[in-house]
């Protein structure tokens, strides 16, 4: 597998993101400009936005780096959303930016808190139910069978919603992210 990025540099980007505070663009320019930096070449310059409904639960994001192996993200919400983690091929980082993440797995009583600076890990396979009680907004990386995350990523636009247009643009940043990567010779 093709992997360029480390969980743990990029907990440190949003620690260091968070720490210097701003406004959710100030931390999200500050992030895209130090993975650039960290790993050039690898990491969209645009500040697109588009909705995802995944799971139950609605936020937007915008694309930092994606391949058939990672993503990058910035995904989140200014209202607050609830949700299914999904089940996968593929590890979970979510390093909160703003606000809170409450989640819990099967069978835990308690919730599990994340704030901002702090990094809640899904490991492959596993699965938990999520809340962002109120606004929130995370630095997210997935590494693994990435193809394998979208019809999840996806589904809720068709069964639910109704609504084509994220969906249109999402396979179109994915597609052109991970071409690029394709063509630079990293998977």
């Amino acid at each position: 597998m093709g992997i360029i990025f480390d969980p743990e540099v990029l907990h440190g980007i949003g620690k260091r993101a968070v720490a210097k505070g701003g406004s959710l663009r100030d931390k999200v320019a500050a992030i895209r400009q130090e993975l650039a930096a960290t790993y050039p070449g690898h990491v969209r310059l645009e500040d697109e936005w588009v909705f995802n409904i995944a799971g139950g639960a609605m936020g937007q994001m915008t694309l930092l780096h994606a391949s058939l192996t990672e993503y990058v993200i910035v995904f989140g919400s200014p209202i607050g959303t609830e949700g299914y983690s999904g089940r996968f091929f593929a590890e979970d980082y979510f390093v909160i930016l703003e606000g809170e993440q409450w989640a819990y797995g099967e069978g835990d009583e308690d919730r599990r808190v994340f704030r901002p600076g702090d990094m809640h890990h899904l490991p492959r396979g596993e699965a938990r139910g999520y809340r962002m009680p109120d606004r929130c907004y995370a630095l997210e990386y997935a590494r693994g069978l990435i193809l394998t995350m979208l019809p999840f990523g996806l589904a809720d636009s068709f069964s639910s919603t109704l609504d084509p247009q994220p969906v249109l643009k999402t396979m179109r940043l994915y597609a052109r992210a991970t071409m690029g990567e394709l063509f630079r010779g990293k998977i």
